[in-house]
C-alpha cells in the first residue's frame, strides 16, 4: 500500500497513483489528520475518499505508532495515551474508543485499533504489560467499532504486538482471534529492530493468525523483503520507503538501487531501469533526473515517486500472478538475486 500519511503520497496526484499506477488501496493517518485539519472537517467534507479525490479503497492506521515515535513525552494508561501534538505542543488523548471514532469520521475502509507500540529492544516484563494492555485495548475498540458502525461498510483490524518475543507473540494473536475481526495485523516490527528478527516475528505472528482472513505487516519493508512476507503468509504491507527514497534520490530498480547524485549518471542517456514501464522511465534519462535533484527541482520528487511506487507495485503484482501460476517459489528466487545490492554503473 502506498502510504499517503497526510491525505496525499507526497508529490504525486491521485490520478497518477490511480490511472497510471493503479494502486487498489492506500494508507492515510489518523494521528496527522486528526491533529490536522481536523476529522470533523474531514467528515463536513465527505469523508477522506472525497476530501483528496481518491474513488479505491482507503486503510487508515490508528495512531499509535506516532503517537510512540513522534512524542517523547507521554502518558500511558489502561485509559488511553496523553501526548503532545508535534505541532504546537497542545496535549491530545487518544482511547481504543476515541480513535475508532476519528476513523469513522474520516470513512476509510479499514480502521486499526489503538495499539502500543514499544521501542527496540524492550525488557520482557515490561513487553508483558503492554501486550495484555494492546489486547484490553483492541477488545474495547472492536467493542465499540460494532455499536458505533452496525452497518459494517468498514473492516477492523487488531494489531498484534510483543516486541521481539516469539512468546508473546503468539500469545497476543491467540487472544486477539477472540475477536470476531475481518483481519489482523502484526505492528511494532519498524522500530529499529534487525531486519531478519523483523521477518522472523512477523512469521511467528503469520502461522498463527487466521489462514482464511487478510495479515496485515505494518511498516516494511524494502523491494527485497516483499516476496519473504508473502512467503510467511503475508498478503498486505505498507512502507513509506518507495516515496521517502524516491525525494533523497535513491531509485529502486530489477537490478538494485540507483544513488542518482552519483557522478557516473552524469552523462547517463539510460532510463533509470529499462525493464519498468513507468512514466519516468519511458520518457527520461538519468542524466536529466540527476539534473532534476542536484538543481532541486521539485519535478524531481514527482518522477522518481512514480517510478518507485510503480516497482513496488510490480513485485506485488508479479507475485500475485505466481501464486495463481502456482509458481511462486520460482519468483521468489528470481527477487533474491536481482533485487539486492547497487546497480552496476554502466554496462
Amino acid at each position: 500500500m502506498p502510504v499517503g500519511t497526510q491525505a496525499t503520497i507526497k508529490g504525486v496526484l491521485p490520478k497518477t497513483v490511480e490511472l497510471e499506477l493503479d494502486a487498489k488501496i492506500i494508507l492515510s493517518n489518523t494521528y496527522h489528520l486528526y491533529l490536522r485539519p481536523g476529522h470533523e472537517l474531514i467528515r463536513r467534507h465527505g469523508g477522506l475518499h472525497k476530501f483528496m479525490a481518491w474513488p479505491r479503497a482507503i486503510l487508515t492506521d490508528s495512531g499509535g505508532f506516532q503517537v510512540f515515535s513522534l512524542n517523547s513525552l507521554t502518558k500511558i494508561s489502561d485509559e488511553g495515551v496523553v501526548f503532545k501534538s508535534h505541532l504546537n505542543g497542545d496535549p491530545h488523548l487518544f482511547t481504543p474508543k476515541s480513535t475508532i471514532d476519528i476513523q469513522l469520521a474520516l470513512g476509510s475502509d479499514i480502521c486499526m485499533v489503538l495499539d502500543e507500540c514499544l521501542p527496540y529492544p524492550s525488557e520482557h516484563a515490561p513487553t508483558v504489560k503492554s501486550m495484555k494492555r494492546t489486547v484490553r485495548w483492541a477488545k474495547e475498540a472492536f467493542t465499540h467499532f460494532l455499536e458505533a458502525h452496525p452497518e459494517q461498510t468498514q473492516a477492523c483490524f487488531p494489531i498484534v504486538q510483543g516486541s521481539m518475543y516469539p512468546d508473546l507473540r503468539v500469545a497476543c494473536a491467540q487472544e486477539l482471534m477472540e475477536i470476531p475481526a475481518q483481519g489482523f495485523a502484526i505492528g511494532g516490527l519498524s522500530v529499529g529492530e534487525p531486519r531478519d528478527v523483523s521477518l522472523e516475528m512477523a512469521k511467528t505472528a503469520a502461522a498463527v493468525l487466521p489462514h482464511d482472513k487478510p495479515r496485515y505487516v505494518m511498516g516494511v519493508g524494502l523491494p527485497e523483503e516483499l516476496g519473504e512476507y508473502v512467503a510467511q503468509g503475508v498478503d498486505m504491507m505498507d512502507c513509506v520507503l518507495p516515496s521517502r527514497s524516491a525525494r533523497h534520490g535513491l531509485l529502486f530498480t530489477n537490478r538494485g538501487k540507483v544513488k542518482i547524485k552519483r557522478a557516473e549518471f552524469r552523462d547517463d542517456p539510460r532510463p533509470v531501469d529499462e525493464t519498468c514501464p513507468c512514466y519516468t522511465c519511458r520518457t527520461f534519462s538519468r542524466a536529466y533526473l540527476r539534473h532534476l535533484f542536484l538543481a532541486e527541482e521539485i519535478v524531481f520528487a514527482t518522477l522518481a515517486t512514480i517510478h518507485n511506487l510503480q516497482h513496488y507495485l510490480d513485485i506485488m503484482r508479479s507475485i500475485r500472478h505466481a501464486i495463481l501460476l502456482g509458481v511462486f517459489p520460482l519468483r521468489l528466487q528470481e527477487l533474491r538475486s536481482n533485487l539486492s545490492g547497487e546497480l552496476p554503473t554502466h554496462t
